[in-house]
C-alpha cells in the first residue's frame, strides 16, 4: 500500500533550501515583503471592538475578559488577553499590531513547513511558502481583528508538533504540552476545536487505519473540550453578537445547499485567487432551483472518488477531509454573524487552506525539475504581487470599504460603513448617496435610516432628517443611538423640550451612553440648568475616560460658573486626549488668559487658529 511521503531519490522535500533554518528565514523575509503595505495601515471596521477598551485595561479588566462573557465582543479570552498585553506595550499604535500579525502569520507558515517535514510530506517548505504568500490570507493578516486566526494557528500547529512527538514517544510531558497548546488555541479561536479530528485524519493517512487505544482514546478529552467550546461560541454568536432573526432563518435544505457550495467557492479562490473581496455577494439559496443541487452532488461525488482511490493514494482524501472538516464551523450548520452580509469570507478558510496548499505543493514538487523550477517560483512571485496589492486595500477603513463598494456594489453594509467614514471626515454630502443606496438594497435597515438622519442634520437639514430617524425607531424601538440623533435634530429645529425628552429616552434605553449624557447636558445648559449639566458631563467622562468632548464641555460648564481653575484641568485633558481638537485649545487659551498666563494662552490660540478654529475672542 502506497503512502504519499517524500522520497529523497525523486523529490527534494526541503525545496527551496537544504536547511530548515534557511527555509524559516526565507518564509519570514518573503512574508514581510508581501505584506509591506499593511505595516503602516490603520484600524478598520470592528478593530475597535476587539482592541482592549478603556474599562478593561486594568488587572480587574483582565479578569473580566476571562470570567465575564460579554465583556469582549467574542468570548475568546486568550485572544483578548493578548490584545490586553499588547495595549500595555504600545497602546493604540496600529502599525505595531500589524507588524505582530504579519510575524504571527510568518511563524504559522514556518510551523506548517516544520509539521509537514516532520510528516515527510513532499514539498513541505513549498507548502509553507504558498501559505505565507497566498493572497487569500490577506484578510486574516492585514486586519488586526483577525489576530484570532494567526495566533490560534500558531498555537494549533504547535499542538500538532507536540502531539506528533507524543504519538512517537508516548510520554506524558509531550501529551501535556500538546494539550495545553490545544486548549490555548481553542481559547483564541474556536475553529481550533477541529484539531482532534484533523489529527485522526493525519494518523489514518500515515497508517491506513485507526486503533482505538493508540489513536482515538488520547484525543477523546480534546474532542469533549472542543465540542463544549463550540457550543459556548454558538451561544455567544446567537445571544450576544446577534446571529439570530429572519436573516439567519435557513431551512435544513438551505443549509445542505450551503454546505455543498461553500467548499467549492473556497477551493476556487485557493486555486485561482482572483476578484478577492472583503464582503462577497450574499447568495440567494433556493431549494426549488435544481442547479443549486449540483454543488452538494459534486461534493459527494468527489469524496466518493477520493475514497475509492485511497488504496493507491491516501493523500488527496486526507487533504479533502482536513479542508472540509476545518471548514465545518463555516459551512452553515451553525449561524455566525458574518452570514448577515455574506455566507463566505476569506478569513474563514485561513486554517483550512493548509490542506489544499499542502496537496498543491506535493503535486508541484513531483513534476520534472525543469518544470518545477520554473512553475513554483512563478507562482510564488505572482502570489507575492497579489498579496502586496490586496494588502493595500487595508491601508485605511475608507480605502477598504471604497474598494468593497467598487467590487461588490450590492453590499449594503459596505455602502453604510463607507458613508459613516465620510461623515466623520466632514464629507457628509458625499455620504448621502451611499446611505440611500444602502436603503435601496436593504429597505428595513434601521442603522442606515439612523445614520442618514444624522448626516442630514449635520448638513443643516434637520427637517429632512426627522422621517429617517423616526423610521429607524419604528424598525427598532429600543434603538438608543436613533433616540439620541432624534434629539439632536429636534434641538436644531428649536424643539428643545422634545429634544431633551429624546435624550432622556436614549439614556433610559442605554444608561452607559456617554454621548447622550453630553447632549442632554448641553441641552440643559442651554436652558440654564448648569448644575445638572455638570453632573451629566462628569458622568460621561467617567463612563469613557477617553471622551474629549465630555472633558471640554465639563470645563466650559465649570468656567461658566466661575470655577476657571477647575475648568483648566479639563481643557488640558481634552487637548491631551485629542491634540488636534481646535475648540479645546481655544477654551484652554481663554482659561489661561483669564488666569493671567498670557504666553501659554497665546500658544494655544495659535494652535486653534492653525487647526481652523477661529471664533471671535470675547473682550
Amino acid at each position: 500500500m502506497k503512502i504519499d511521503r517524500a522520497s529523497p531519490a525523486n523529490s527534494p522535500a526541503d525545496w527551496p533550501c537544504a536547511s530548515a533554518g534557511a527555509n524559516w528565514v526565507l518564509v519570514f523575509a518573503l512574508t514581510l515583503v508581501a505584506y509591506w503595505p499593511a505595516l503602516d495601515a490603520g484600524f478598520v471596521w470592528d478593530d475597535d471592538g476587539h482592541l482592549t477598551r478603556p474599562e478593561l485595561r486594568s488587572l480587574a479588566g483582565l479578569a473580566r475578559i476571562w470570567f465575564e462573557p460579554g465583556a469582549t465582543q467574542q468570548y475568546y479570552p486568550l485572544l483578548h488577553s493578548a490584545f490586553w498585553l499588547e495595549h500595555q506595550l504600545w497602546g493604540n499604535h496600529a502599525p505595531s499590531y500589524h507588524l505582530l500579525n504579519v510575524l504571527l502569520h510568518a511563524t504559522a507558515a514556518g510551523l506548517l513547513g516544520t509539521v509537514l517535514r516532520r510528516l515527510s510530506v513532499p514539498g513541505a517548505w513549498l507548502a509553507a511558502l504558498l501559505f505565507a504568500l497566498h493572497p487569500v490570507a490577506v484578510e486574516s493578516v492585514a486586519w488586526i481583528s483577525e489576530q484570532k486566526n494567526t495566533l490560534s494557528t500558531v498555537l494549533y500547529l504547535g499542538a500538532v508538533l507536540a502531539y506528533l512527538r507524543f504519538d512517537t514517544e508516548r510520554r506524558r510531558a509531550a501529551y501535556g504540552w500538546a494539550t495545553g497548546l490545544f486548549v490555548a488555541a481553542v481559547l483564541t479561536k474556536t475553529v481550533a476545536a477541529t484539531l482532534p479530528a484533523a489529527l485522526l485524519v493525519i494518523l489514518w493517512w500515515q497508517r491506513g487505519r485507526l486503533a482505538w487505544r493508540r489513536d482515538v482514546l488520547p484525543l477523546l478529552p480534546w474532542l469533549t473540550f472542543g465540542v463544549a467550546a463550540g457550543a459556548v461560541t454558538a451561544l455567544v454568536e446567537r445571544t450576544l453578537i446577534g446571529a439570530q432573526g429572519s436573516d439567519f432563518a435557513l431551512t435544513w435544505p438551505d443549509r445542505l445547499l450551503l454546505a455543498g457550495r461553500v467548499p467549492w467557492f473556497y477551493l476556487g479562490k485557493l486555486l485561482w485567487p482572483a476578484d478577492l473581496i472583503f464582503i462577497y455577494p450574499r447568495w440567494n439559496l433556493d431549494a426549488t432551483a435544481a442547479w443549486q443541487y449540483l454543488f452538494p452532488t459534486a461534493t459527494l461525488g468527489a469524496l466518493a472518488m477520493l475514497w475509492r482511490w485511497r488504496h493507491r493514494h491516501r493523500g488527496p482524501l486526507a487533504a479533502a477531509l482536513f479542508f472540509g472538516g476545518s471548514l465545518f464551523p463555516a459551512l452553515g450548520f451553525v449561524d455566525v454573524f458574518p452570514f448577515l452580509y455574506s455566507y463566505v469570507a476569506d478569513h474563514f478558510q485561513y486554517l483550512p487552506s493548509i490542506g489544499v496548499l499542502a496537496l498543491v505543493a506535493t503535486f508541484l514538487i513531483r513534476i520534472p525539475p525543469a518544470w518545477r523550477n520554473g512553475i513554483a517560483p512563478t507562482v510564488l512571485v505572482a502570489f507575492t504581487a497579489l498579496t502586496w496589492r490586496q494588502s493595500g486595500t487595508y491601508r485605511s477603513a475608507e480605502t477598504l470599504f471604497a474598494t468593497t463598494v467598487q467590487r461588490n456594489p450590492a453590499s449594503w453594509m459596505a455602502h453604510n460603513n463607507l458613508a459613516i467614514l465620510l461623515v466623520d471626515a466632514g464629507r457628509a454630502d458625499e455620504a448621502i448617496s451611499h446611505y440611500e443606496k444602502a436603503l435601496e438594497l436593504r429597505p428595513n435597515y434601521a442603522e442606515a435610516e439612523n445614520n442618514l438622519g444624522y448626516a442630514l442634520t449635520t448638513l443643516g437639514r434637520p427637517t429632512e432628517a426627522l422621517p429617517h430617524l423616526q423610521r429607524a425607531l419604528q424598525l427598532r424601538p429600543n434603538y438608543a443611538e436613533a433616540q439620541n440623533n432624534l434629539g439632536i435634530a429636534l434641538m436644531a429645529l428649536g424643539r428643545t423640550a422634545e429634544g431633551i425628552e429624546a435624550f432622556r429616552s436614549a439614556l433610559r434605553l442605554k444608561p452607559a451612553y456617554p454621548i447622550a449624557h453630553v447632549n442632554l447636558g448641553l441641552a440643559l445648559a442651554r436652558g440654564g440648568d448648569t448644575t445638572h449639566a455638570l453632573e451629566l458631563f462628569e458622568r460621561a467622562a467617567r463612563l469613557d475616560p477617553t471622551y474629549a468632548d465630555a472633558e471640554l464641555n465639563w470645563g466650559i460648564a465649570l468656567r461658566a460658573t466661575g470655577r476657571t481653575p477647575d475648568a483648566l484641568a479639563h481643557f488640558a485633558r481634552a487637548v491631551e486626549l485629542r491634540p488636534k481638537f481646535g475648540a479645546a485649545h481655544f477654551h484652554l487659551a481663554l482659561a489661561l488668559r483669564q488666569l493671567g498666563r498670557e504666553r501659554e494662552a497665546a500658544s494655544h490660540l495659535r494652535i486653534a487658529e492653525e487647526l481652523g478654529f477661529r471664533p471671535a475672542l470675547p473682550r
